[in-house]
């Protein structure tokens, strides 16, 4: 279990620095391991590059859970979509794995949404019920709205990115200004 963390987090850096094609002898060498182990438990690139993308997943998830119980609904919808970006930037690594054609990736984007979507309507619903934020807003839009503006690349329009999340959030969370006469 130590081993496979390891290996998971030094995939992780390994991609995000030198994309889906970094050595697996890198990845190893990170991860204190033989290449060997990495073989064992993940024959095909695919499956290292799969199980890193669910981990990041699973962590985004359990993040949105965390915060809900934490926090009012606006603020821990704010603080979720720090950690979507934080996703999105590690998945940046996944490009062009992701987007290759490989049927290995199909399910993916599916569970993406499958497994965050839930956890992001609850906090949605309970702005809502709350009146924190606006009623009827689809976690699904809300997503994919963020993971683009998250994913805005190394160009200078980098620095643009949080500042847009602000505004797209800002739309949607009811403020006691939005609501006065």
């Amino acid at each position: 279990m130590r081993n496979t963390e390891a290996v998971l987090e030094a995939a992780k850096k390994a991609f995000a620095e030198l994309g889906v094609d970094a050595p697996m002898r890198d990845i190893a060498a990170r991860a204190g391991v033989g290449v060997g182990t990495i073989y064992r438990n993940y024959p095909q690139r695919s499956d290292l590059i799969i199980a890193v993308f669910r981990r990041e997943l699973d962590t985004t998830a359990e993040e949105a859970e965390r915060l809900a119980a934490e926090y009012p609904p606006a603020e821990a919808l704010r603080l979720w979509s720090e950690s979507l970006a934080r996703f999105v930037a590690t998945k940046r690594g996944f490009a062009s794995a992701l987007h290759s054609g490989d049927p290995a990736y199909q399910p993916l984007p599916a569970q993406f949404l499958g497994i965050l979507a839930p956890k992001v309507q609850s906090i949605l619903d309970a702005g809502a019920a709350d009146g924190t934020i606006r009623g009827g807003v689809s976690a699904e839009h809300l997503i994919h709205a963020l993971s683009r503006l998250a994913d805005d690349g190394p160009d200078d329009a980098a620095a643009a990115g949080p500042s847009m999340t602000d505004v797209l959030l800002d739309g949607l969370i009811v403020s006691p200004r939005s609501i006065e006469p």
